[in-house]
């Protein structure tokens, strides 16, 4: 009983950590080298690779420290409930980032466009067509294409929808405590992931070299290469934090109680399938 009670009531406080310094020191030379980069400076790539140095040094270094106090035995029952807690509110802040480009793209189709294409602004904008996407209108200097929902954003969407049942299933099997369900379901997950960016970087490529389309094709080029952009980089993010929880799971780490890190890597990547869905909808489709 009184270890019982000590488990409820114990919570554990780790030392004094050098990481968020380390992070901030990280942020400072990638702002820094990205202030020197955007006016055509020297030191701004070299600023920019030492920062991502340092920042993956910190990555490592932090979360390294987080997996080996969890092995230790050193987190019970209330640093879990934070750990969630802290999961939850992330991924709450990543969806009012996205919900403010979408407001964007909203903002730009149903209000922006309509209203410029009105009469009262015919003297201003005599060319201007209020059409989605746009084809005319200032800063439009080259005429360029859509990029269609069928192919390549079809493909990818089929994708990113069997790389949440794979995840699922991975899921499963560390419940049923069956290691090579698990491990296989999220080296599955980790292989589309990465034939999802793979397949992006492609559809990139085609857009700027067979439709002209860059973020210089007005409105259009910006929320398109905005919404897909912010959405690539956050797969790039979860394919990387899947690869290590398939590497922790192949070391054994997780147990069917005991698996919040692959928990939050899971919700992760349901919700980045959830803003593909979205994306492929209102940029693509409609």
């Amino acid at each position: 009983m009184e270890s019982t009670h000590q488990e409820q009531t114990h919570y554990y406080v780790p030392a004094p950590s050098r990481w968020p310094m380390v992070g901030a020191v990280a942020l400072f030379f990638l702002g820094l080298g990205a202030a020197f980069a955007v006016n055509g400076k020297f030191p701004g790539a070299i600023l920019l690779g030492v920062g991502t140095l340092i920042l993956v040094g910190m990555l490592f270094g932090w979360f390294g420290d987080v997996i080996r106090e969890s092995l230790h035995g050193s987190y019970h029952g209330k640093e879990d409930s934070s750990f969630r807690w802290g999961m939850g509110w992330f991924i709450f802040s990543e969806v009012m980032f996205f919900a403010a480009f979408f407001g964007a793209l909203f903002y730009v189709r149903v209000i922006s466009v309509p209203t410029l294409g009105d009469l009262d602004y015919k003297l201003l904008y005599p060319d201007f067509t209020a059409s989605w996407p746009l084809s005319t209108g200032p800063g439009i200097t080259a005429r360029y294409g859509a990029m269609e929902a069928a192919g390549l954003p079809l493909l990818n969407t089929l994708i990113l929808l069997s790389s949440g049942v794979t995840v699922t299933v991975a899921h499963w099997g560390l419940l049923r405590e069956r290691r090579g369900q698990l491990v296989g379901g999220l080296a599955a997950t980790v292989l589309l992931g990465a034939g999802f960016l793979v397949l992006q970087a492609v559809e990139y490529r085609h857009a700027l070299t067979e439709l002209n389309l860059s973020l210089g094709s007005g409105a259009y080029g910006m929320t398109f290469y905005m919404l897909t952009g912010f959405h690539g980089m956050h797969v790039l993010l979860g394919t990387l934090m899947l690869s290590v929880i398939t590497i922790r799971a192949a070391r054994g780490h997780f147990g069917p109680t005991r698996h919040f890190a692959f928990e939050a890597v899971a919700w992760y990547w349901h919700f980045v399938d959830v803003v593909w869905l979205l994306l492929f909808v209102f940029v693509y489709w409609i």
